[in-house]
């Protein structure tokens, strides 16, 4: 199959071509880095109790008693979360964290957020979802030229 190349669109204001051009390869690293570090409160949150959390043994028990879930998902979640958004911000082993991020963000979505409907605020899938559409992204693309997988040269 063969794509048809087109030339880039025109801004409406060409004096802004320039500013846009070097911004450009910046996009990425800024939803990747800002994916992985929105991770981190909440998996401080199931770790250490932080930020409001209950730790891992309370967020244990809550899992298993209101939500269905065996309480070593707690621990997982937690680890996930924070040092898997560590290393998501920084895009090292970024294709592999991220599948486990989006498979926890799935598990969030389907099993636990779903039954609320769609909005966040009423503990719907919005968020989750987007999160794990959004390290589903980094599933496919890699952590990109500002990664430390790029930097050491290799990716899992």
């Amino acid at each position: 199959m063969t794509f048809v190349q087109t030339a880039p669109a025109k801004p409406f204001i060409p004096a802004l071509r320039l500013l846009t051009n070097a911004l450009a390869p910046l996009g990425e690293p800024l939803v990747r880095v800002t994916t992985g570090l929105l991770l981190v409160p909440h998996g401080a949150q199931k770790l250490f109790g932080w930020f409001g959390g209950y730790g891992v043994e309370a967020t244990g028990a809550f899992f298993e008693a209101k939500l269905g879930l065996p309480a070593s998902l707690a621990l997982a979640a937690g680890l996930i979360e924070f040092f898997g958004g560590l290393m998501l911000a920084a895009g090292l082993a970024t294709r592999a964290v991220a599948a486990l991020v989006f498979g926890m963000m799935a598990v969030a979505t389907l099993g636990v957020h779903l039954p609320a409907g769609f909005f966040w605020t009423s503990g719907g899938y919005e968020y989750p979802l987007f999160w794990g559409l959004a390290a589903l992204s980094f599933v496919i693309c890699g952590g990109g030229r500002y990664s430390l997988d790029a930097l050491i040269g290799r990716e899992i």
